[in-house]
């Protein structure tokens, strides 16, 4: 042990020109009111790439009250913080930005709050209300409004949490880093919320300061980097605590009254309800046999799919799982049941988030590019077999039904264009040396959050190319995918079939084929929850303009198909949940340990 009461740590990166100065002032500012002997200067130094290593070393070897760790990698802002803190001396720790734009006439309040006020956190500010700094206008708007929302969001009482200005007691400080996730730009917003949730003695006090260097608003750090951790740390502190088996269970079922409530919002139930009555119920139930018989095709895929990024599932869980996720798509806007599956897989198996994403990702394009074809061919076997397609730009549906129709149609030529653009983009990439993401966010962003997000994104792309280029598993996700689409489509056939309709087979199944493709092609746009509405419009207009079946038969038949499908994914979902048991702060803790220690083998921090 030393007689070191306070240890003041200095991050740097590429600080050459500037860090003599400002471990001068900074020895010069603590000499001022500390005794002789009682302090201490951490040079944190991280991953630089110009003298700061050399001009830091020297220091240290001149003045045995400067110290210097060296980084080969960038670690981020929190995590060369952390590891100089932990190698510190003193009972109270403390950091400032190195371009001294506080004026550090405020340090002796900043170290006097922890080391005789009694405070555990203490934190200068810029923005407590009635104290003006000079500010570059566009980073003083996003420093308000990320602000705001830290206190909104987070619940925070404190006005400025990124203000580099801060100090520490050392036991209360080590004990909130137990709980801090992020070692980069949010370090300081995650360890201060937590502090104040932990009952700590937090101070803020206003401090003059002057902004200097680069100001600007850098969108991968402020967007991506600072937007998700907001979102990540209010899921941790305020939802997950409050989330047991009883509350999932309700959920649960509150998530299927609300798809059911949705589907009469968007369909007439008196509709429904006459068009089922017309309907053959027992060919209903073979439609519906036919149809529960994909589910499992379902899991097998997806099983295949996760097996190529390295992980091996039961096809039962998997099943399962994609059960849930498709009951929320039909609640949740923008497809957001996607990212309750990547939740599951990653709380309940440990699969990374990218990973699981990347998996959903490989799932959808080749959905829509199975569907594409489908609709494609089938439309050229029906103008070749005579059939008028061109009756679709003039057929009538009745009001509302052919408007959507033509809207729908038109969506689903986009969306089938860009699903094989997609597959294109990622086979052409897959062959490329180019580090094509990398590239893209250093052009945007020079911060060390950079490395963070692309990491990240990297491994999306990557497991994403993995199945791309590789022919047998292209194949064999191509094959598993045409029999899944190829059931979807014999449902509707079979519902066609429950409403006694006298039209050739073949023209029928043609028909089918091509509506069926081109209605699920026109639901991937989030226009309405469960692609509801637009489903039925493409179908009806399609099967109205190329058959001699009168319009309301079309679409009772379009709704009943569409209704069975959904409540067969509904009930699927039910079962699912009180299967799985899915409670996202059970699943979390069991997931714990393995993601820990899946993570840690990418953190260069635990690599140094």
């Amino acid at each position: 042990m030393t007689d070191r009461e306070v240890s003041v740590v200095l991050p740097a990166y590429n600080e050459a020109e500037t860090i003599e100065g400002t471990v001068d002032v900074t020895l010069e500012a603590l000499g001022a009111f500390l005794p002789s002997g009682s302090f201490e200067v951490l040079i944190a130094e991280d991953g630089c790439t110009d003298r700061t290593p050399e001009i830091a070393s020297r220091m240290a070897g001149e003045d045995d009250r400067v110290r210097h760790f060296h980084s080969d990698e960038r670690l981020g802002r929190g995590g060369a913080l952390e590891r100089a803190f932990e190698a510190s001396d003193g009972e109270v720790l403390v950091y400032f930005d190195t371009d001294l734009a506080t004026d550090m006439a405020h340090l002796e309040a900043l170290v006097e709050s922890i080391r005789s006020e009694g405070y555990d956190v203490a934190t200068g500010s810029r923005r407590i209300p009635g104290k003006r700094q000079e500010r570059e206008p566009e980073r003083g708007i996003a420093s308000t409004g990320y602000n705001a929302l830290v206190r909104t969001v987070l619940r925070s009482s404190l006005h400025d949490h990124q203000c580099g200005f801060k100090a520490f007691g050392r036991d209360a400080l080590f004990e909130l880093l137990e709980g801090v996730e992020d070692d980069h730009w949010f370090w300081d917003t995650e360890v201060l919320v937590r502090a104040q949730r932990a009952g700590y003695a937090v101070k803020e006090f206003p401090v003059d300061w002057a902004p200097k260097g680069d100001t600007t608003v850098d969108l991968v750090r402020d967007v991506l980097g600072m937007g998700s951790q907001v979102a990540r740390l209010w899921w941790q502190l305020s939802v997950r605590p409050r989330i047991d088996r009883r509350t999932t269970t309700a959920a649960g079922t509150a998530l299927i009254v609300l798809a059911l409530a949705l589907m009469t919002l968007y369909l007439d139930p008196t509709e429904v309800l006459a068009a089922i009555r017309g309907a053959d119920p027992a060919a209903l139930a073979v439609a519906a046999a036919v149809y529960i018989a994909s589910w499992p095709l379902r899991g097998l895929r997806y099983r295949d799919i996760l097996s190529e990024l390295g992980y091996r599932e039961r096809v039962g869980f998997l099943t399962g799982t994609i059960f849930v996720s498709q009951t929320g798509n039909l609640v949740v806007p923008a497809r957001g049941g996607d990212a309750i599956r990547a939740y599951i897989v990653k709380a309940r198996r440990g699969i990374p988030y990218p990973s699981g994403f990347a998996s959903l990702a490989i799932e959808r394009v080749f959905d829509l590019l199975i569907i594409a074809a489908l609709a494609g061919a089938t439309l050229v076997g029906l103008a070749l077999g005579g059939v008028d397609v061109a009756a679709l730009q003039t057929a009538e549906a009745g009001g509302d039904v052919g408007e959507s129709g033509r809207t729908a149609v038109l969506v689903a030529g986009g969306v089938g264009a860009a699903a094989i653009g997609a597959m294109a983009l990622i086979a052409a990439t897959a062959r490329s040396d180019r580090n094509l993401v990398r590239g893209a966010l250093t052009r945007v962003s020079d911060d060390s959050y950079v490395e963070y997000v692309a990491a990240i994104l990297e491994r999306f792309v990557a497991d994403v190319q993995t199945v791309a280029e590789d022919r047998r598993a292209f194949a064999v996700v191509g094959l598993s995918s045409l029999v899944i689409w190829g059931i979807d489509i014999l449902t509707a056939i079979v519902v066609f079939a429950a409403f006694g309709v006298s039209v050739p087979t073949t023209l029928l199944v043609a028909v089918g084929f091509f509506a069926v493709a081109v209605g699920n092609l026109a639901k991937v746009l989030p226009l309405s929850p469960g692609g509801i509405g637009l489903y039925e419009g493409a179908f009806t207009l399609i099967v109205v303009a190329l058959t001699p079946i009168a319009w309301p038969t079309a679409l009772a038949t379009a709704v009943v198909d569409h209704a069975l499908k959904n409540a067969v994914t509904v009930a699927g979902g039910v079962a699912s949940m009180l299967r799985l048991n899915v409670s996202l702060a059970t699943a979390v803790e069991e997931s714990r340990e393995a993601g820990e220690a899946r993570e840690a083998e990418s953190d260069p921090a635990v690599r140094e």
